[in-house]
Order: structure tokens, then C-alpha cells, then sequence
């Protein structure tokens, strides 16, 4: 069977959209339930190199924006129990390498920080592809990568548990991101 090839971005920046793209998460509340969130402000730029695996990424989230549909939720992530919004009020994602695993699955390594924490963390790229934007004569690329973290590495230590023993907050939790950019002018 034929696999589809896919044709790389052409070499330049990239500015993430901010109305196609999405920093979000996933943490296990109580016995199992799945949380999610994500964080409204989110901006990034990469560059696309003449070789792809020198091509590099930079992301922002604004900690202040977090949003897991529930208000009260929300206000105590912003506190010191979780991000400290007040102290650290950005995420920041930095890539440090890119290695081709097929045209379309990448691994993106990254420097990823919160609560000014900095560790290593991979994630696993998938490139989307390449099509017309909305505005007429312009193209899009688009990516979406997940990676899991132990939030306990970046000091988001906040570990309540229950008369039973079980623990509020699960510590692995998921990050995904999903972006689509366009050429910067």
C-alpha cells in the first residue's frame, strides 16, 4: 500500500494563530475522572529551517487565562497552591532539537517552564499539513503534540488528599497543543 507523501512548510517564521490554536491539559481528578483545561492566551512563533530537524519553536501561555469550565477551579489554579499566577504569570515552551520520525510524526524536544522551573520535556509532533488560509492568496500549516509531565517537577506540588488516602490532584498530566500558523510579513 502507497503511503501519502507530505509536503514540509517552505522555510521562513511562522506566527501561530491565536483563534486556531490551543494550549491545553488533562489531569485525573479524585479516583479517575479527567480534567481538562487549557489556557486562552496562547501565542507562538517557529521558524522552519532549510533542514526541517533545525527548525525551531517558542510558546507562551499567559497563566492568568487558564479555563477548565469552572470558575472556583480556576481561581485556585492561579494561586500558589498550583501556577502562582501572581509570581509566574507566563508557561514558556522552547524547542531544543527536532528529530523526523516519518513526514508527519516528529519528536520536538523542548525546555518547558513553569513556576520558573525549567526541564527537559519530549513531545510526540504530529504535522498536519499545509492548505489555503481564509485570507484569500495565503496558506496555513498546522501541528498537534502531546507530551505527559509529572507537574510535581515544576514545583506544582499542591497534594490534598482524602480521609481515605486518595489524592485530589493526579501528578501525571497530559499537555496537548494544537496550532495552526501562517507566514510572517
Amino acid at each position: 500500500m502507497p503511503t501519502e507523501t507530505i509536503t514540509l512548510p517552505k522555510p521562513g517564521t511562522y506566527t501561530v494563530d491565536p483563534a486556531h490554536a490551543e494550549a491545553g491539559f488533562v489531569a485525573r481528578h479524585l479516583i479517575g475522572t479527567k480534567v481538562r483545561g487549557r489556557f486562552a492566551e496562547f501565542s507562538g512563533t517557529f521558524t522552519v529551517a532549510e533542514n526541517p530537524e533545525d527548525s525551531t519553536f517558542e510558546a507562551e501561555a499567559k497563566v492568568a487565562s487558564i479555563d477548565t469550565s469552572q470558575s472556583m477551579r480556576d481561581d485556585h489554579l492561579r494561586t500558589n497552591d498550583f501556577f502562582d499566577a501572581e509570581n509566574y504569570p507566563t508557561i514558556t515552551l522552547k524547542s531544543t532539537g527536532l528529530k523526523r520520525v516519518t513526514d508527519t510524526e516528529w519528536k520536538l524536544f523542548t525546555d518547558l517552564t513553569i513556576r520558573g522551573v525549567t526541564k527537559p520535556v519530549e513531545f510526540d509532533l504530529e504535522y498536519l499539513g499545509e492548505g489555503p488560509s481564509m485570507q484569500e492568496g495565503k496558506t496555513v500549516v498546522a501541528f498537534s503534540a502531546t507530551a505527559e509531565i509529572d507537574r510535581r517537577d515544576f514545583g506544582v506540588s499542591f497534594n490534598h488528599s482524602l480521609l481515605d488516602g486518595s489524592v485530589v490532584v493526579g501528578n501525571k498530566v497530559k499537555i496537548e497543543l494544537e496550532a495552526e500558523a501562517g507566514l510572517a510579513e
